[in-house]
């Protein structure tokens, strides 16, 4: 039985507590990859000795001349798409994204960002779930490092049906873009008719004491934690800011004024990413107590993607507990 509390205009899956499926985001950019290629000839990928992992091996196959393995030379990679653009292209750079992000930033940034070519980037292996990998490729600072660049809009779908859904829009939409998408398996929490549209937050479920703004699978974390505060009387609204840039204000600034106190969920650094990002618009235009729940400025290390949530406390319990610390500062403010 579906919570009452979840938003039924988001149509949610109905397993959602319950046994959800699970599949990593990259499935769904993969899926996309094929309806694009039929739909406009001018999509093309481009990949770094990495098709199969960032799941655009099938584009190859069936658009053998529309796929471009470039080698393990990230930059020069980034620098092809934009001038694969230049001429009326639509590039997708797929590779990890601590590779897109990190060794390709200054090509990112200059090639294709100043001068707004339309590159779509699918940040494959984002965060830390990455897992056994290690902090050699574990991109907790991807989404930092890439919102600060002025052009370019970041994505982080919440699981394989948005993250298909995003990757199509992408495309329609001209300008650059980056997906940042999961290895591991998350659970799938939309259906395909759930609403998406880049740069505008969904309400997942009802609450009123306070808001979790997430993204990513911190947004079922945030879920599973509002299901347990419930028991202890606490209401709890989650919200999915799949789109970190552009942020949607309105939809933060109406939640922070109806709840009065937030927190944010993030597989990311906490600093510089869907916190930071939250904090900035409450700052300037209505803030209120808040806490963020992420990476506490370290590196990761090998280990199970599910171990490393819960050392590096990301997990429904770390929500949970960030939780009730803001409500405390909420009812010594009233």
């Amino acid at each position: 039985m579906v919570n009452q509390k979840l938003n039924p205009d988001m149509k949610l899956a109905e397993n959602v507590f319950n046994n959800p499926e699970m599949i990593p985001t990259r499935n769904g950019f993969g899926e996309a990859l094929l309806e694009l290629g039929e739909e406009n000839k001018n999509v093309v990928v481009l990949t770094g000795d990495l098709t199969e992992s960032v799941r655009a091996h099938k584009f190859g196959e069936k658009y053998p001349n529309r796929l471009f393995r470039m080698g393990i030379a990230e930059q020069n990679m980034m620098s092809v798409a934009a001038g694969l653009s230049a001429v009326g292209k639509i590039p997708f750079v797929a590779t990890f994204s601590i590779f897109a992000t990190g060794r390709a930033w200054e090509q990112l940034r200059t090639s294709v960002c100043y001068n707004e070519f339309n590159v779509k980037i699918a940040a494959s292996h984002g965060g830390i779930t990455v897992g056994e990998d290690g902090a050699s490729h574990h991109a907790t600072e991807d989404i930092g490092i890439a919102r600060v660049i002025p052009n370019i809009k970041v994505i982080i779908p919440v699981d394989s049906i948005e993250a298909k859904k995003a990757t199509i829009e992408a495309a329609r939409i001209y300008g650059p873009m980056l997906l940042r998408l999961s290895r591991d398996k998350f659970p799938v929490i939309t259906t395909n008719e759930t609403p998406f549209e880049i740069g505008k937050a969904n309400v997942i479920r009802f609450g009123d004491d306070v808001t979790v703004f997430a993204s990513g699978v911190m947004v079922y974390e945030s879920l599973l934690a509002a299901k347990t505060l419930e028991k202890e009387g606490i209401d709890v609204r989650v919200v999915n800011v799949h789109t970190v840039k552009p942020i949607d204000e309105k939809a933060i600034i109406t939640a922070a004024k109806e709840t009065g106190v937030v927190v944010t969920a993030e597989e990311h650094q906490h600093i510089g990413g869907l916190g930071s990002a939250v904090a900035e618009v409450l700052i300037e235009n209505y803030p209120v107590p808040m806490k963020r729940v992420g990476i506490r400025d370290v590196f990761g290390e090998s280990g199970k993607p599910r171990e490393l949530m819960e050392k590096y406390r990301i997990t429904s319990k770390d929500i949970a507990k960030a939780v009730k610390e803001v409500l405390k500062k909420k009812f010594a403010y009233n």
